[in-house]
């Protein structure tokens, strides 16, 4: 174990891992003008019906459904830097498609769900890949302070983010603003192709023990170990469940905000931007917070944090409601955004590097599918019940979120341990258990 008294800058003395923080930080940003331009060209430019327009949407999230559990099988058969370096590169030439077509009055919208369906496909490999790389890059215990700052740039791209990208778009117009993020990608395959810490080798196959499990023998290995596990299964249980009725209370929360109690869009930005000073205060302490509370402690307190912090919005009278929309998005993005980085630093700590990939896929498959659940409960209850009962749905359902994670082992936890045996986490999946957790 690294010793104690490593300074609290240790990565920001770390070579590789600056790379990587760098190629994040160009990358998130540069997102940041894909995510408002592009639905700004559909609107806008090519003038798309409605359907059209929310199909854009649907198209965007599938290969999350579709491709993540694939995604893990193959990202532990390969190197994870090449695939990183891939998907930037790939999703740079998809953007730039874009530009391009409409510079000869060739774009349709067709085109944008193709692009929109790739960069789906290729951020799924990459997100799982990258996940799975930064444990090879830094120590054991330096993974809630890796995440923490990695999440300190994805917190400011998406408080900067916005406001910066409607000024550039305004510059260029929507079509060639979207070349900042194609140069962005490039830029990140960069930085990551100039990391020079070697992965862990990926060990052959040895055909003594019978031909190569099969892709859906595979999945099944990843999940068996995430639902055999005695903490993956309670995290990915309340974070699953905080998704669901997180999300059949966003799903109609502006509908609420607006229709029923006049909010402008002025008043809506200024209250998410006052709240979303949450996620960037997150961001910054969550690394302290965690060295003096313990990995458990926090992970059990932003858990209930999370869980209640809906009530704002659904118990506050028509006079304080603009401020309880900007407290129930500060505790929630503050919260949200210290449970992601410790349970995140800990489901890497304990995965051994052959089950990285299966592991992240398989929690991210399971986490994420209660997304679109919530979303369609929730817009069929505002129909049938009205819009402030489903509120009161959402915040009294998420009140439930924190009791997995609370009544397990992970409150228990101090310090991040050792992983599992790589043989046996790979063996069956089902038993495999984490070391005693230090402290």
């Amino acid at each position: 174990m690294a010793s104690p008294t490593r300074p609290r800058s240790g990565l920001l003395r770390h070579p590789d891992f600056l790379k990587l923080w760098t190629a994040e930080t160009v990358s998130v940003f540069g997102t940041q003008v894909t995510l408002l331009a592009l639905p700004l060209v559909a609107a806008t430019i090519l003038q798309v019906s409605p359907f059209e327009f929310a199909l854009l949407g649907t198209i965007e999230f599938l290969p999350f459904i579709l491709l993540s559990l694939p995604a893990g099988v193959w990202v532990d058969r390969l190197r994870r830097r090449p695939i990183l370096i891939v998907g930037d590169l790939g999703r740079a030439i998809s953007l730039i498609s874009i530009p391009l077509a409409y510079s000869v009055g060739a774009l349709t919208i067709w085109q944008l769900y193709v692009v929109a369906f790739v960069n789906g496909c290729l951020t799924v490999f990459f997100d799982v890949a990258y996940q799975s790389y930064l444990p090879s890059i830094v120590d054991r215990d330096q993974l809630v302070e890796g995440n923490s700052r990695l999440e300190i740039s994805r917190s400011a791209s998406q408080l900067a983010g916005p406001g910066l990208s409607g000024v550039l778009i305004g510059f260029l117009t929507a079509p060639f603003a979207i070349v900042v993020d194609a140069i962005s990608y490039v830029l990140s395959a960069l930085f990551v192709f100039g990391i020079r810490r070697a992965e862990p080798p990926i060990e052959p196959h040895d055909e003594t023990t019978g031909p190569r499990p099969s892709m859906r023998s595979e999945i099944a290995t990843g999940l068996r170990y995430v639902t055999g596990h005695r903490w993956l299964r309670s995290i990915a249980a309340s974070t699953g469940t905080s998704n669901f009725f997180t999300n059949v209370f966003m799903a109609i929360l502006i509908l609420y905000l607006v229709r029923d109690h006049g909010f402008t869009p002025q008043s809506l930005g200024f209250a998410f931007s006052i709240g979303s000073v949450g996620v960037l205060a997150a961001a910054l302490t969550t690394s302290r917070l965690t060295a003096r509370l313990g990995v458990g402690r926090m992970l059990v307190l932003t858990a209930i944090g999370f869980s209640v912090s809906a009530l704002p919005v659904a118990a506050a009278p028509e006079a304080a409601l603009f401020a309880a929309v900007a407290a129930t998005t500060f505790i929630g993005g503050f919260c949200s955004v210290a449970w992601n980085i410790n349970q995140v630093s800990l489901r890497q700590a304990i995965t051994p590097p052959r089950m990285q990939g299966k592991m992240n896929a398989t929690m991210r498959f399971i986490v994420w599918g209660t997304i679109p659940l919530g979303q369609i409960v929730g817009g069929a209850l505002a129909t049938v019940i009205g819009l402030q009962p489903t509120i009161w749905v959402g915040a009294v359902g998420g009140l439930i979120a924190f009791l997995p994670v609370a009544l397990s082992p992970v409150r228990e936890i101090v310090t991040m341990p050792a992983p599992v045996d790589d043989s046996e986490a790979s063996s069956g999946g089902s038993t495999a258990q984490p070391a005693a957790s230090g402290g």
